[in-house]
Parts: structure tokens; sequence; C-alpha cells
């Protein structure tokens, strides 16, 4: 088997947004924010040119090969995230029970799901807004994983337990995911 000596990926980096790199991290800076996170893997090495940020690993195996594409994508998703942002929007169903959302401080919570008596809560992760009108709940920040994640957590609270999903189709599902542009 013949290893490869070198792995190589370039992002582009456009003109409004600024790419900073101290060592294992990574700041990137965009008319929607700052975004900073720390790559900290042994082999691979993360470095800049003028306008293009440059991740590479000398003489890698698979692993390597496969994490140099992932550090690539996570710094294309904050490159874009910061340029862009990310808007997620789900849908309230119900059938017989309406439910109301509402968001206090970093939490969503969630009453008279399936005519429980008890609230279901979610979290909200990192700085996501999130807003409820009607049926509609949008989620929208700069970190993808972050508004993924706020969107995973109220899938979850409202998820269908001891009944047949296929006749109780109750919960707050996701309709449409969009990049839109901040301004």
């Amino acid at each position: 088997m013949v290893k490869l000596s070198n792995i190589t990926e370039t992002i582009p980096v456009p003109e409004d947004v600024t790419v900073t790199i101290d060592g294992n991290d990574v700041t990137v800076k965009g008319n929607g924010g700052e975004l900073t996170r720390n790559f900290n893997h042994n082999k691979i090495a993360i470095s800049q040119d003028e306008e293009n940020v440059i991740v590479s690993v000398a003489f890698p195996n698979k692993k390597d090969k496969a994490m140099v594409g992932t550090i690539r994508s996570h710094i294309s998703n904050m490159i874009y995230g910061v340029k862009h942002g990310f808007t997620y929007k789900m849908k309230i169903v119900y059938a017989h029970f309406p439910m109301t959302v509402k968001v206090k401080g970093n939490t969503i919570t969630i009453d008279n799901f399936l005519g429980e008596r008890s609230p279901r809560l979610a979290k909200i992760i990192g700085d996501v807004k999130v807003q409820v009108k009607g049926e509609d709940v949008t989620l929208t920040g700069i970190n993808k994983e972050h508004v993924g994640q706020t969107m995973a957590n109220i899938e979850q609270a409202t998820k269908i337990k001891r009944r047949d999903p296929r006749v109780f189709q109750d919960g707050i599902y996701l309709v449409d995911k969009t990049q839109e542009e901040i301004e």
C-alpha cells in the first residue's frame, strides 16, 4: 500500500471576511459576527495565505485524510455563517390538543403537548435567536452547529413515547433549512 505524501485542502476567503489563525485556534470575523473554534489534531496543520485558508497533513492515513475534509467543512461553515447566517424553519403540528410554545431566556417551553399537564422544555444553544409566530418557529444564527442542535432539542422535546406515532403525529418538525443574507 502506497501512502500519499501530502493532502492539502484550500478554502477561499471572501473579501469582507477575515480569518485569523493562532496555533490551533481559528477565528472568523464578518458582518454577521465572530466565531472561534479550536481544531486540536496532532498531524493536521492550518495555515493561510493572502486569500485562502490551507488545511494540510503530511503522510496521512485514512483517518487523517477524513479529518482534513472535516476541518475544511467546519471552517467553510464558519465563513458562510458570519457572511450569510443560517435559518431553520419549523412547524408546530397538533390534532386535538393545541400546544403553546414560548421562549423564556435560553429555554423553549412547550405547554399542553398531547394534553400533558407539565410543560416540556428544550434548551437553546449559544446565541441562536428563536421566534414563534402562530404555528411557525424560526431559528436563526451564525453557528450552524448551534442552530442545528437547538432544532434537534426542540424535536426531541416533542418526541412521542408510548403511543403510535402513525396516529399521534403531534410535534414540532423541521420544514425548511435556508441560508439568508445578513444585512
